[in-house]
């Protein structure tokens, strides 16, 4: 075994543990409540998101998963009995996991780069999923006669409660509850994180319309229930597992709020927030769809 070797596995894995245990505390520690003001009455909306802290925690995950390549490269150089060429982490950018940049100013600008999605298939834990079939059978279709570009609704029951309305950050055409909704979700994020706020996007909201690629299936966007969010308008790639770190910290805000999002989808779709099924039934039962 070359000599050296050891002491920069056991190095490396010391960081390892310490960056873990950093990234346990991050996680697990107390955050204040976020408040805000509801004609005139204070109210509390729950737990407040550090967008600082997951920041800093994407960044040690991203660094954990380059120390780990490195650990493997190093065993690799081990079998074939060459010393390592360097101590430091490996290139090779975002695929390694690395994180560009360190210091208050590249995390104040860090909401636009892209991560790997962790624990995927349990993003919307606890949360109903509002699918075409099931808004079909509530509401009827949107429009008798769907195609593969946008239409007008002609669902009555949708089409009155449609409004284009300027909602924080972004102008959209939705139902009146969902701008309502949402409204609430930005003002908690500008409460929170006004440079991500600032830098929030969309790539569109209402659109009538089937599936493209499936006809006869109605698309959510049909019902005025969802919209397509991004940072600094950069379109997120569809089904690669991966987003912009700022998508993940809007996710919190929109889950508090009851909604869904499509970076669990099975087909992973991290630009979509739509309104779950809970939040659909809630608004019926108070009369406001």
């Amino acid at each position: 075994m070359e000599k050296g070797v050891i002491p920069i596995i056991l190095g490396v894995m010391g960081v390892i543990v310490v960056g873990l245990g950093v990234l346990v505390y991050l996680q697990l520690r107390p955050t204040p409540e976020i408040r805000y003001e509801s004609d005139g009455d204070t109210e509390f909306a729950g737990p407040a998101i550090d967008s600082g802290a997951r920041i800093e925690i994407e960044v040690l995950r991203a660094q954990i998963e380059a120390l780990g390549v490195q650990i493997e490269q190093l065993e690799q150089r081990m079998l074939e009995n060459r010393a390592p060429t360097s101590t430091g982490p490996t290139g090779g950018g975002q695929d390694q996991g690395q994180f560009i940049g360190d210091g208050v100013d590249s995390i104040s600008g860090s909401h636009a780069q892209v991560v790997l999605i962790a624990n995927r298939r349990n993003l919307n834990k606890g949360l109903q999923i509002a699918s075409p079939s099931y808004l079909e059978s509530v509401f009827g279709k949107p429009r008798e006669n769907l195609t593969s570009t946008c239409q007008g609704m002609t669902n009555q029951r949708l089409a009155s409660k449609l409004k284009t309305q300027q909602v924080g950050p972004v102008r959209v055409r939705m139902l009146q509850p969902a701008l309502d909704s949402l409204g609430r979700v930005f003002d908690q994020i500008k409460a929170t994180d006004e440079n991500l706020y600032s830098r929030i996007n969309t790539a569109g909201a209402l659109c009538v319309r089937h599936i493209r690629g499936a006809p006869g299936r109605t698309s959510t966007h049909a019902f005025g229930l969802s919209l397509d969010l991004n940072i600094d308008g950069k379109l997120d790639r569809l089904g690669d597992g991966k987003t912009q770190l700022g998508l993940t910290i809007l996710a919190d805000f929109f889950r508090a709020e009851g909604w869904y999002w499509g970076a669990g989808f099975s087909r992973e779709d991290s630009m979509h927030f739509e309104v779950s099924r809970d939040l659909v039934e809630k608004w019926i039962a108070d009369g406001l769809l």
